[in-house]
Order: structure tokens, then C-alpha cells, then sequence
């Protein structure tokens, strides 16, 4: 059966070139919603989860109830959302690759993943190929913490088992993403100025260094990373800083290894803070507030889950080897999992993501394009 790359690549392009900023999704979810329903889609749904996101929208669900083949439903999951800079995006399409012209990002992360579902759906009805039930489920505000797929009620679906288009890679399965949490930790110190009475003062900022500079951060170990990626304190120059804020993450794909690792972290900060040296005459020591709210959940499939066992089938229908690999990223597919509904996520292709010099290839966008007719029909 063959994939329509011109109609693909035309598609591609013109959601790319649709605005989609997180919390500003509406105009993409409209132009879907009015493209499934000229394909027959049989039910078309926006939830409620923007009250709880801030989107101007709702998740959507796209519903097949499919054309005569009795397999069991399946679902696929794209986000909406691109990450900045992200508006007025213009596609360059040259010698099969396509990147952007100016100085946004591309937003092949995601919108390849809607074009590739998009014209396999198209391929099957234009061909009148039987297939499975299939529901669709474009989520809001995944790049700005996963938020879409949070609020998203997963009763709404009636599949159990799916895949998310949403990563590197061509022809793999990504079966197993980290679970994560964030670092917050608050020092307080003593301001004082810093020409007329430095000696009276507790500099927030170089207690956080000194904190930091005892952190083991990057690789912890072959499941684990960690980093601080945000600072901010201080109110000017001459003053010495009373209050410094430090925003950072730990990853693992071992929840005992997590919280072993968070533990370490905390420990640091409280020790420097609670040894820091005290001026003569101030009764007010240096204090640590230490929050690590959760990012994510562990993605961990077991290699005979019935999610896995289809992708082997339908890769087998087409003489394909699709490797099941570990990655060092989250998606929506983590909290996906977390709702017991069992989803790898599939690599489109995409490279360079999250930078101005985002890249996919249309070829490996129609051989995606193929596996997700295969998995519809095998």
C-alpha cells in the first residue's frame, strides 16, 4: 500500500506553519477537529483539562470505530504544543529535508507525528483497507511539563494499549523513560551592604555555591542524571543577597535510585547551610527550604505486554527489525503508563529537536507512516 508523500509533506508543512505555542493550541485543534471530520471520524471530542492548563483548549480524542477488522483498539498520541521559539514558523523543503527557514524551531516535534498519523489514516481510507479501532489523543501543554496529558481523564479512552509519536530514531520502540522529579531548594541568608558592613551580612549566593560545587551532577550512575539548571537571587549589586532559589532535576530509571540520589542532594545543601559560619552577634543563621515535586513516573514495559507484542507483529508484516531500547527523556507516554494504559513511544525521525536547527526527513516520515498503517492492520 502506498504512502502519498506529496500529500504528506503538504500536510506536514501546513501544521507547522499553524501557531501553536503551549496554552495557545486552539488554532491547531480547530484546523484538526475540522480535518477528521472530513476523513468520517466517527466521534470527536475536546475535554475539560484546559481549566486545569491555562490552554485556550481541551485535549482532543479522534475516534474510528474501524472498518471490519476485529483487532483490538488501539490509540496514538502526538501533543499539540511546540517549544519556543515557535511562532510564525516558515518550512524550507529541499532535497527531501525539511527544516525551517527562519529563526524558530521547525515543530516536527510534534506536528511530524500528527502529519505521519494524519496521512496514514487517509491512506487506508482512500484505499479502503480494513482496519482496526483507533482513537486519537492530542494532548496540550506537553512541553512545559507534560500538563495535557495530567489533566487528561483517561476513562475517555476505550483502547488500553498505544503509542506515542514522540521521539528520535526511526524504526525503534521506546520501552522503557525515567522517572523524574524537580529540585527546589530556597537558602536564606542575612543582607547587609556590601561596601559600608559586608561582615555583618550572609551571602545566600555563596552558600548556594559552595552547595553546588559539592554536587555530583550529569551521568550519576547508568540509570541515573541530575542537574541545576536555574539561579536567581539577590536584589543589587551592593547588597549582600539574603535569598537565593535553585531549580534543577534528577532523573532515574530506578525509582530506589531517585529517591537515594534526591536524598544526597538535600543532605548536601542542609550540611553546607548548617555549618555555614555565623557572624559575631547574629542570632540568625542560615536556613534551607527543600522541595523535589514530582515531573514524571517511571515508563517501564515488560517486554511480552501486548503493546509490544503488536509492534513485533506489524513490524514483522512489514520485514522490518524494530529494536526496543531505554531513553533518557519523558513524555506524555510516562503519565499514559501511570493511567495503566500500556504505550511506547515511536521514533519519527525528527533530529535536532528543541533547537533552531530541527531537521526530519520526509523518507523516514512515510516509512513511519507505513509501520502505523501496519500496526491499524496486522
Amino acid at each position: 500500500m502506498l504512502i502519498n508523500p506529496d500529500r504528506l509533506a503538504s500536510t506536514f508543512i501546513s501544521l507547522c506553519e499553524i501557531d501553536s505555542p503551549a496554552r495557545k493550541e486552539g488554532r491547531l485543534a480547530n484546523h484538526l477537529k475540522k480535518l477528521f471530520r472530513r476523513m468520517g471520524a466517527d466521534e470527536i471530542i475536546e475535554d475539560e483539562s484546559a481549566a486545569l492548563t491555562g490552554s485556550d483548549c481541551g485535549n482532543l480524542i479522534i475516534r474510528f470505530k474501524g472498518r471490519g477488522l476485529p483487532l483490538e483498539p488501539i490509540f496514538f498520541n502526538c501533543h499539540m504544543d511546540v517549544i519556543s521559539p515557535c511562532e510564525g514558523v516558515k518550512v524550507r523543503f529541499k532535497d527531501g529535508l525539511f527544516s525551517s527557514r527562519g529563526e524558530t524551531v521547525l515543530g516536527g516535534d510534534d506536528k511530524g507525528g500528527l502529519a505521519i498519523l494524519i496521512e496514514a489514516m487517509q491512506t487506508l481510507l482512500d484505499n479502503e483497507v480494513p482496519f482496526g479501532p483507533v482513537e486519537f489523543l492530542f494532548t496540550t501543554c506537553e512541553e512545559i511539563g507534560l500538563l495535557g496529558a495530567k489533566a487528561f481523564d483517561a476513562d475517555l479512552l476505550s483502547a488500553k494499549i498505544g503509542y506515542a509519536l514522540d521521539s528520535t530514531g526511526i524504526d525503534v520502540a521506546i520501552t522503557g523513560a525515567p522517572a523524574a522529579k524537580y529540585v527546589v531548594a530556597k537558602i536564606s541568608g542575612l543582607a547587609a551592604h556590601a561596601g559600608l558592613h559586608p561582615e555583618q551580612g550572609i551571602s545566600a549566593i555563596q552558600i548556594a555555591a559552595q552547595a553546588v560545587g559539592k554536587l555530583q551532577l550529569g551521568l550519576l550512575d547508568d540509570e541515573s542524571t541530575a542537574n541545576i539548571g536555574l539561579i536567581s537571587g539577590g536584589t543589587a549589586t551592593n547588597i549582600i543577597p539574603d535569598h537565593v532559589e535553585l531549580r534543577g532535576e534528577v532523573r532515574s530509571h530506578s525509582e530506589s535510585k531517585l529517591q537515594k540520589h534526591i536524598e544526597e542532594i538535600e543532605r548536601t545543601f542542609l550540611q553546607v547551610v548548617e555549618q555555614w559560619p555565623v557572624p559575631e552577634g547574629i542570632k540568625q543563621p542560615p536556613t534551607l527550604s527543600f522541595h523535589t515535586p514530582d515531573q514524571y513516573p517511571l515508563l517501564n514495559l515488560h517486554p511480552d505486554s501486548s503493546v509490544l507484542r503488536r509492534i513485533n507483529c506489524a513490524s514483522s508484516a512489514l520485514s522490518r527489525h524494530i529494536p526496543f531500547i531505554r531513553a533518557g527523556g519523558g513524555s506524555d507516554a510516562n503519565i499514559l503508563n501511570s493511567y495503566g494504559l500500556e504505550t511506547a513511544i515511536l521514533g519519527i525521525g525528527m533530529s535536532d529537536v528543541h533547537t533552531t536547527h530541527e531537521t526530519i526527513r520526509l523518507d523516514d516520515m512515510v516509512r513511519t507512516s507505513e509501520l502505523i498503517v501496519s500496526l491499524l492492520t496486522s
